[in-house]
């Protein structure tokens, strides 16, 4: 990616940035997904349902609607080419994919087509999709695939999942994937705390919302700090994702506690840790009846031609009580987010 001008000069088309309310009451960045951020079409299928089971509430109540966002979406995607009509295309691992469902779902409400890596073909740079009236070029991907098994030539040589050749072709600006290949550096978590001086650096701007304290492991002050109150820390793998990998330090076995003591001693560059927020809670028909559940907000944010979002965003929570995992891979739900139309005034 070094010495790589995008078109544009946009690297994250769509992020999805998770928020968390704390008991001092402000709201904080939990962490940012810039790589491939999924979960959207809960929050469409959501809104979906609650409209289809409960129309009185949204008859009494201005709800302001997400159900545009596919249109915000496919109209970013076409807005990161130069092209006057681009052909744009969502390319999945395929239906054996956790997300799969989304990746149908996103295609289908745009009305592009749902690919798969052996779909795609390169020739001269230049990427094509293979259709029963010949080969079509496709201009903007929409990928779903992680970068080190978009390309077998550039990434994993062993991947099946990509196309070979389709980094050249990007290099040469013949084909924009959204988002950028290097974008998932911004996942990593040792990243995450650079980015309010990030911010301050090139915007000249104070961020809004707050982060999270954050101890980075691979600092020798920081580790010691965390061996010492390990108790009390929530312990995460700097690369980790989807609740695996975690230490929630007041809620963990001294066996526990001792496995991630050695595992810092060992790799602390591989670690982060953070202090045990207590997210707020909402009510959650849970099998006991109505229960509090912790939870919190990702809101999906899309960079084209100008910045946009719907009213909305995707509202995760731990169904298992006292859980502060919110994850769906760690059996976390979703509920429906509302926006009242008075609150955008």
């Amino acid at each position: 990616m070094q010495n790589l001008k995008l078109p544009r000069n946009l690297y994250s088309h769509i992020a999805g940035i998770d928020l968390i309310r704390n008991n001092d009451g402000d709201f904080y960045v939990l962490e940012d997904n810039l790589r491939c951020p999924s979960g959207v079409s809960y929050m469409l299928e959501n809104r979906r349902m609650m409209m289809r089971l409960f129309p009185e509430l949204f008859a009494h109540s201005p709800v302001a609607p997400v159900e545009h966002y596919p249109n915000l979406l496919g109209e970013t995607l076409r807005a990161a080419s130069l092209k006057a009509n681009p052909t744009v295309a969502v390319l999945t691992p395929g239906r054996f994919n956790s997300a799969y469902f989304e990746h149908a779902f996103l295609a289908r409400q745009m009305g592009v087509e749902l690919v798969e890596g052996a779909d795609l073909f390169v020739h001269q740079n230049r990427v094509y999709m293979k259709t029963t009236v010949g080969p079509q070029q496709v201009d903007v991907i929409y990928r779903r695939v992680d970068d080190d098994f978009l390309d077998p030539l550039a990434g994993n040589p062993s991947s099946m999942l990509g196309v070979p050749g389709l980094y050249a072709a990007y290099r040469t600006g013949n084909v924009v994937l959204a988002n950028a290949m290097g974008t998932g550096i911004a996942d990593d978590k040792s990243i995450y705390p650079y980015v309010p001086d990030m911010i301050r650096f090139y915007l000249s701007e104070e961020p809004i919302l707050k982060n999270v304290p954050t101890w980075q492991c691979r600092k020798k002050k920081d580790l010691q700090y965390v061996l010492d109150h390990l108790p009390e820390l929530v312990v995460k793998e700097a690369q980790g994702a989807g609740g695996y990998g975690m230490l929630i330090g007041p809620k963990a076995s001294k066996k526990e506690l001792e496995t991630f003591r050695g595992l810092l001693k060992a790799h602390p560059e591989d670690y982060i840790a953070q202090p045990t927020l207590s997210l707020s809670t909402c009510p959650t028909f849970v099998d006991e009846g109505v229960a509090p559940r912790h939870l919190d907000l990702r809101p999906f944010v899309l960079s084209g031609k100008k910045i946009q979002m719907v009213p909305g965003g995707l509202t995760r929570v731990a169904l298992k009580k006292g859980s502060l995992v919110v994850n769906s891979s760690q059996g976390g739900g979703t509920k429906d987010t509302w926006v009242l139309e008075d609150d955008l005034c």
